[in-house]
Parts: C-alpha cells; sequence; structure tokens
C-alpha cells in the first residue's frame, strides 16, 4: 500500500504571471508492520516512473525492477555501531532522469496520522541525520535500475527503541500542472527505514481530549441526529505502535446506546507522536444525557487506556424556539397585570366627581336657595316638625 503526501514550498514570480507554487509529492512504501520482512515478496515503492526499494541480496534470484525480497528497511543496531545496505532505484520511463538522493527522518500527520517524512530542505534530528549514501545525486538511464550503497552511524548516545525514516529519490525537475495558478510540481518517491537501537523498549499509549459535538433536526423526530466523537492518541513509549479502538457510549439509566467492539485502527503511531483522530455516530441520540466512552490498545503490545466525555443531547434549536415563544409569552402576561393593578388602584378613573353629581340631584329636586318652591319646602319640613313638637306659631 502507498500512501503519498504533499508539501508545498513557494517558487519564482515570472514578470507579469501568475505566482508558482512547488510541491512536492511524496510516496513511501505502504504500512505492512515491523514484522513484514519475513512476508512474501512486496511491490515497490513508485509512483509509476520510477521506484525505491532495498536492494535485493547478492545473488537473489528475482532480478525484477519491480518485485523484490525485502519490502522496506528493517534494522537493527547497538548504539555506537555502523550499519552498511543498498538501495535500488528504478527508472521505469523511457528517458533519462536526474534524482536528488536523501536520508529523511518519519512523523505522524497530526490529522490523521498518515506516514510522512521530512522534505529534503527540512532539518532531519533522528535516523535522517544518520543516514550517509554514496552519491547525493544520480541520473539514470531509461529503464534501468541503479544500487546506491549508504551507511547508518548509530550515535553511542542513541536512545533505545524504534527510529524511523525513510530513504528519498526526488525528481529534480519540475513538473507543469494545470489550473489558473502556475503549479510546479517536484516528485519523490521514498523507501521506509525501520531503525531499532537495542535496549529497553517502552509501549506507552494514551487517548486524550476526548469531546463529542452532536447535531439533529430542528424539531426531534423529524430527522436523523449525528454525532463526532474527537479524541487524541499519544504515543509515549518509545516503539511504534498499530493502535485499535473500542467505542461505548451509555444514556440516562445506563442504556447502551453504541457499542463498537476494538478494531485496529489504519495508523501506525510513531515513537513520540500524537495524532487527531475523528469517530462518525450515525444516529445518536436526539435527546439524552450520554456518556461515552473510548478504549484504546495495541496490536502486539500492552497498553490498555480508556477516556471519556459526557454531552447533553438536546434539540438546541427548538428549545431557544421555546423559549423566546415563552418569553414573548411572559412580557404579554406582564404587562396585562400590570394594567389591572392600575384600574384597582384608582376605580373613579375617568368618571364625572360625586360631589358635582349630588349638588345637580339637589337642585333638581328642591331648588335653589332663592326659589320659593325651595322654601316653600323647607318651610313645610319646619312646619310639620312644629306640629309635633307643639303648636303651630
Amino acid at each position: 500500500m502507498t500512501r503519498a503526501r504533499a508539501g508545498a514550498r513557494a517558487g519564482a514570480r515570472a514578470s507579469g504571471a501568475l505566482p508558482t507554487v512547488l510541491l512536492v509529492l511524496f510516496v513511501l512504501l505502504g504500512l505492512l508492520g515491523l514484522g513484514a520482512a519475513s512476508a512474501p515478496a512486496a511491490l515497490a515503492a513508485d509512483n509509476g516512473r520510477w521506484s525505491v526499494f532495498p536492494a535485493p541480496a547478492a545473488g537473489a534470484k528475482d532480478r525484477s525492477p519491480t518485485v523484490q525480497e525485502r519490502p522496506f528497511f528493517t534494522l537493527e543496531a547497538d548504539p555506537g555501531t555502523t550499519l552498511r545496505d543498498k538501495v535500488s532505484v528504478s527508472n521505469l520511463s523511457g528517458e533519462p532522469m536526474t534524482f536528488r538522493l536523501y536520508g529523511a527522518d518519519a512523523y505522524n500527520t497530526p490529522r490523521d496520522g498518515g506516514f510522512a517524512v521530512r522534505g529534503a530542505d527540512e532539518k532531519n534530528t533522528d535516523v535522517g541525520s544518520w543516514v550517509r549514501l554514496a552519491r547525493s545525486s544520480i541520473t539514470i538511464p531509461a529503464r534501468t535500475r541503479a544500487d546506491i550503497p549508504f551507511t547508518v552511524t548509530v550515535p553511542a548516545d542513541a536512545s533505545p527503541g524504534d527510529h524511523p525514516g525513510a530513504i528519498v529519490a526526488l525528481d529534480t525537475r519540475v513538473g507543469a500542472a494545470p489550473g489558473d495558478v502556475r503549479v510546479g510540481v517536484r516528485r519523490a518517491v521514498g523507501a521506509r527505514v525501520y531503525l531499532r537501537v537495542a535496549g529497553p523498549g517502552l509501549a506507552a499509549l494514551s487517548v486524550e481530549h476526548v469531546t463529542v459535538g452532536h447535531g439533529g433536526p430542528l424539531f426531534p423526530g423529524t430527522g436523523d441526529s449525528h454525532a463526532t466523537i474527537r479524541y487524541t492518541l499519544v504515543n509515549r513509549g518509545n516503539v511504534s505502535l498499530t493502535p485499535r479502538l473500542a467505542v461505548t457510549a451509555r444514556g440516562l439509566f445506563g442504556r447502551t446506546l453504541l457499542d463498537r467492539p476494538a478494531r485496529t485502527l489504519p495508523l501506525e503511531l510513531l515513537p513520540g507522536q500524537r495524532v487527531e483522530l475523528t469517530e462518525p455516530w450515525a444516529g445518536a441520540p436526539q435527546f439524552d444525557r450520554v456518556g461515552v466512552r473510548l478504549r484504546v490498545t495495541a496490536v502486539r503490545a500492552d497498553v490498555d487506556e480508556t477516556a471519556g466525555a459526557s454531552f447533553l443531547a438536546v434539540p438546541w434549536a427548538a428549545v431557544g424556539l421555546a423559549l423566546a415563544l415563552l418569553g414573548g409569552l411572559a412580557v404579554l402576561l406582564v404587562r396585562i397585570r400590570a394594567r389591572r393593578r392600575a384600574a384597582q388602584a384608582d376605580p373613579a378613573a375617568g368618571e364625572e366627581p360625586y360631589e358635582a353629581g349630588g349638588t345637580d340631584l339637589a337642585a333638581r329636586a328642591g331648588g335653589g336657595p332663592d326659589d320659593p318652591g325651595a322654601t316653600g319646602a323647607t318651610g313645610a319640613t319646619g312646619a310639620t316638625g312644629a306640629t309635633v313638637g307643639g303648636r303651630t306659631a
């Protein structure tokens, strides 16, 4: 299996032309595991125009330029020793090609854990800096293979464990790519190098920064919901590991919502590297309190780590809409109650005063003080009182 990785470097600007971007494309021998050196013959790492692979052993029967005994370099050494080997570069095209040869450190790409190597102009601090090729540049005729000797000098203070890298053949020509932006492409093919320095090996793997993102329909039951579990794997040991992941999720009252058995992840986590990965979850609950648990182990290694996170599965958009409606209703009720209280505090508001009405009634009933009818009425009242008390005067 092969993986491709692209790095970018700014190119020169032609006068009045669009900017040129220089891309370097790497093709490395696919992940087969550390024990694959004894496996059957494997295809070389190639891109169809040239290939890079460990040179066949002296006297090997199969001298094919594409099928080799060793899929990659698997080396073991003590600190302070020097190893010698050869790398084969085959020109599969119909024209001569010139290559730049160099050793490079390997690392994991942070977002997917892919196996990647440093560029030709990047600084190497590990096995890439220990490699010395007999030639740093070579021109190979069409349909011809060249075997280039190299050495790996292990420092006396080298740390024990795995030191992954690659031997790379970079095409010195800059190819053109279509598009509005002028893009210059430089391609490289590399054979992986797995060097193990003698000493105690430590397998240590941790899972960190577990988070869950949840999404779903506006209203429950009107569509499917989903979740994305994000986590980080860190190799804290000194040997490469192939992780295995198991995922479980439980809701309220311990209900099992998700139970995925352990599976091998498609990556090789190199010593000291960390990668950020995601785990999709289709059909996640739409309304629940969920606890997610990740269990990480490794192939042929005694590691077992767990980590988890919890989240509240709620249709927040629907909740927000309901809260907005309730808020509007509450404001309306407050205003209605305020008007009722104001009316109870001033019951005569909007009516004529009581005294004015009484004066009017008195005037209508008995007249005014200058009205003879009114006086007669008063006199009659007084006469009536005199008759009751005695004789009238």
